[in-house]
This record gives structure tokens, C-alpha cells and sequence, in this order.
């Protein structure tokens, strides 16, 4: 039989579920971000060798962090699905559904719920989530993970002088307004501020890192969660 789990239960049996992986491990989850406890216990099943998998889905939001741990795992493989919005754990001997992303945000705020199942007591169902966890699998691409660095700003084509100009008198737009003066669509303005590592997305909340504010940009809480506003001298950045 199934077995309900709340939000403490989802962490307690995910944790448990990692710690008792034998043979194989597969953590599929959008988001990425690790808390201390799971990173200990992924450890000592690395050392293991055993088939460690994870799978997730957003690109931009696995932090530096993360990446320096994860580098340091060569035994994990990292596979990317851009359609993935399952979240699936699953070992030799049980799985869990659920609702809760392998986020820390998520283990530590929000309200989840999940599914545990064992192969011993309803293999049926395990076995149907095996398939589908496999077939996922077979669907996403293998990515290796470089070690995020913070950005060198003369890639943006900035020069010292200007990485510390001061921006008290700029005129500061959101990057609906920014698209808007620009002529483009606010998802291509997003793309262009995290692929040069200027911002990146936690959950709901647009994250500013610390080249973003090296270039004068602020982050703002709003009614729908958190978000940043730039200043007008970025507008002939995102135009080269």
C-alpha cells in the first residue's frame, strides 16, 4: 500500500530513501538547491559508486554553490529535461511522488505532499513509476556542470571605470519596461540578464547576484514576490 506524506514527511522519507540506495538513485526535480543534510548523505552514497542520477529542468536556478559541490561529485550524472515538471525520487527498493521540488525553499517553507511507495509491498506500482522515471530519462540530454564564476564585466563589454560609476541619478525600469523601450518581449530580456549571470529565478522570485548589483541593479519585494529593477545605462548593454 501507498503511504500519504505531508511536507516533514516528504523530507524525512527523501532523506531516507538516499540514505538506504544500494544499486541505483534517481532524484528528478525541476529546481536544485540542496540543503547540508542531503549534500552528507549523497556524499556517502557516492562513495559507494552506485548509480546516482539527477534530473531537473531549469536551467539558470541551479546556484554557484551547487555547482562547486556538484563538480566535486564526478560520480553524479547531471541529465536536463526542459519540459520537466515531475518530482519523482526513486531507489532499488521504494519511490515517492510528490509535490516537493529538491529546492531548499521548498523543504523549508512550503506546504507538500507526496506519495511513498515500496517495491516489496505494491511492486505493481512501483514498477509503473520505474517506467516512467526510465522513459524521462531517455528524454533528457546530458549536461556537465561548470563551476559558476562571477562574470567578467568586459564581456558586457563594460570597462573598470564604468563597473564603478555611480548610478544615484539613473532612471531605474523593471524589465517589462525595459522590453518595452527596447522593443522586445520581456522573456528575451529575462534570458539576456541570466545568461550574463545578472540575475537568476528562486521559486517566484527574480534573485539578483552580485554583478547584477556591480551594474546598478536593485532588487524590489512586490505584491507577487520578489523582483529587480535596473538602471537606464543597460539598455545599450542589452543592445550589443
Amino acid at each position: 500500500m501507498a503511504k500519504f506524506l505531508d511536507t516533514q514527511g516528504v523530507s524525512y522519507y527523501l532523506k531516507k530513501l538516499i540514505d538506504q540506495a544500494n544499486d541505483k538513485l534517481y532524484l528528478i526535480s525541476p529546481y536544485l538547491q540542496l540543503n547540508n543534510q542531503l549534500k552528507i548523505s549523497l556524499e556517502d552514497r557516492h562513495k559507494f559508486s552506485i548509480d546516482i542520477i539527477v534530473i531537473y529542468g531549469k536551467v539558470s536556478d541551479i546556484n554557484p554553490d551547487d555547482s562547486n559541490w556538484l563538480h566535486s561529485m564526478p560520480g553524479i550524472k547531471l541529465l536536463f529535461h526542459k519540459d520537466l515538471h515531475a518530482k519523482c525520487y526513486f531507489n532499488e527498493k521504494e519511490a515517492i511522488v510528490t509535490s516537493m521540488n529538491l529546492y531548499m525553499f521548498s523543504q523549508q517553507n512550503n506546504v507538500e505532499m507526496g506519495i511513498y511507495i515500496s517495491k516489496e509491498k505494491d511492486e505493481e506500482l512501483y514498477n509503473e513509476i520505474a517506467n516512467e522515471v526510465d522513459r524521462i530519462k531517455r528524454g533528457s540530454e546530458h549536461r556537465t556542470i561548470s563551476v559558476q564564476k562571477i562574470p567578467n564585466l568586459s564581456n558586457n563589454n563594460l570597462d573598470k571605470k564604468e563597473e564603478k560609476r555611480d548610478y544615484s541619478k539613473s532612471k531605474y525600469f523593471t524589465t517589462k519596461e525595459l522590453s518595452q523601450h527596447l522593443g522586445s518581449s520581456s522573456r528575451k530580456i529575462n534570458s539576456w540578464l541570466t545568461d550574463n549571470k545578472l540575475m537568476y529565478k528562486k521559486e517566484d522570485d527574480w534573485i539578483i547576484t552580485s554583478s547584477g548589483k556591480e551594474i546598478g541593479g536593485k532588487s524590489k519585494q512586490g505584491q507577487y514576490g520578489a523582483f529587480i529593477i535596473w538602471p537606464e545605462e543597460i539598455e545599450e548593454l542589452i543592445k550589443k
